[in-house]
């Protein structure tokens, strides 16, 4: 018993935290011109670059992204951990390995860019500007065309005045095809979404980082419990999809595989 153990031990310590899976999977979108068929949407979230993460594994995993031929790249927050702006300069160097892509590169804000108690905006701004530089724009309460297709991005919702979905969603054609971002997924059961109609890409939770096979996840940093990791039925003409992020906020992760989603644009 104590081999199998200590081997267990090794494996969520020294394997899953990085070993990432590519899932590959369609996202339907209701009105979706013909021109974004079959077209690729690949999403990362919580890198979490800082004093805990190892950095040479998250730019590995971020250079890994040109070999699955992204039409558009998004990142659903919580690019770094940090108190201050100690975390920023080594946020942007990480993402000097982000691939380029055709029809842009798009940014939500988690509440670990915002630095202690979500509550630091110098550091959220901080690191804004530098991706901003990069070009990746990061969407705070705003709309942003990838090709033919409106996505809204929602500021982060433990940051306090700075989720307002409403800004974002207001913007939104709703005779166009849409997508929305929001990094935290108790953020969607706000009031707030009631009339929004399709995909919302979120992260945050990194599929509970431990759980044991056919349960929950033991600890989720969600007040809805339900949310972990994959697709989500919120309301009629309305889902989820939560990625498991490729960082940690501890180095352990147990049937919970970091991830790279890579979506194949459907009409619905």
């Amino acid at each position: 018993m104590g081999a199998v153990a200590a081997a267990t031990m090794l494996y969520t310590w020294r394997v899953e935290p990085h070993w990432v899976e590519v899932v590959e999977r369609p996202l339907p979108i209701a009105g979706l011109p013909p021109s974004m068929v079959g077209k690729r949407l690949v999403q990362v979230s919580d890198l979490h670059v800082g004093p805990v993460v190892d950095q040479d594994y998250i730019i590995s995993s971020l250079e890994r992204i040109a070999e699955l031929r992204p039409d558009a790249i998004i990142v659903t927050g919580d690019f770094m951990t940090c108190h201050g702006d100690e975390s920023v300069a080594q946020t942007l160097d990480a993402m000097r390995a982000l691939p380029p892509a055709p029809w842009g590169r798009l940014a939500i804000l988690g509440n670990h860019d915002y630095g202690s108690r979500w509550r630091q905006d110098y550091v959220a701004d901080a690191l804004c500007r530098g991706l901003e530089k990069m070009d990746v724009r990061v969407l705070r309460n705003e709309v942003a065309m990838v090709g033919d297709l409106q996505v809204a991005g929602v500021d982060e919702y433990w940051a306090g005045k700075h989720f307002q979905p409403e800004r974002a969603l207001r913007d939104l054609d709703t005779g166009r095809a849409a997508l929305a971002l929001c990094h935290n997924p108790d953020g969607v059961d706000q009031p707030q979404w009631d009339g929004f109609q399709g995909w919302i890409l979120a992260g945050h939770t990194h599929g509970g980082q431990c759980k044991a096979p056919f349960l929950p996840p033991p600890i989720t940093p969600v007040a809805n419990k339900r949310y972990s990791a994959g697709e989500y039925d919120l309301a009629p003409g309305r889902w989820m999809y939560i990625n498991r992020g490729l960082g940690y906020s501890f180095r352990v992760r147990f049937n919970a595989r970091p991830e790279i989603t890579a979506f194949t644009l459907q009409r619905a």
